[in-house]
């Protein structure tokens, strides 16, 4: 299964809600790397019996909320992908598009699997809570990946790739 297209003619661009979710989804996430260690503060000192301060709990409640945004949001995005398409990557060469393949698959599979078990985390305790804690380096890399691939493309080939994501077609 790819993420191509089904008609005959991949599309040129992103539509206005495929661009949208990607900025909302982005937030989202770069807000949730800065507030998700509210969440084990909250869970460690409920275990432990201690008191939560108050930024504590909205944080880690946000947090909980955020993740949930998150795995709706990618529902619809995937949906939107998989009936609209997306454009074809740019002529970089196989190896390059392989990675801009495998780099956005591991993207939307942790922006699923990251809220499951966090959830699963939440309510049923360890080992999801492990493996969703493990996901903040793997998403942080990621990240870093992407923005340095989205400069390559902007500033060294030229090829006007930010702007499939700034302006729908």
């Amino acid at each position: 299964m790819t993420f191509e297209s089904r008609s005959e003619t991949p599309t040129p661009g992103y539509s206005l809600p495929q661009i949208g979710l990607h900025w909302i989804i982005a937030a989202l996430v770069i807000a949730q790397l800065f507030i998700g260690e509210s969440m084990t503060e909250l869970v460690e000192a409920a275990e432990e019996g201690e008191p939560i301060s108050g930024s504590t709990s909205t944080f880690a409640t946000t947090h909980y909320y955020f993740g949930i945004a998150i795995l709706a949001l990618v529902a619809i995005r995937l949906a939107l992908r998989l009936t609209n398409g997306a454009p074809p990557p740019p002529a970089t060469g196989q190896t390059l598009e392989t990675l801009g393949r495998v780099s956005h698959w591991l993207f939307y599979a942790l922006l699923v699997v990251v809220p499951i078990t966090g959830l699963l985390g939440y309510y049923l305790g360890d080992p999801y809570g492990e493996i969703h804690t493990f996901a903040k380096p793997v998403f942080i890399g990621l990240i870093a990946l992407h923005v340095v691939a989205v400069l390559y493309h902007q500033f060294w080939r030229k090829d006007d790739v930010l702007m499939r994501m700034l302006k729908p077609d």
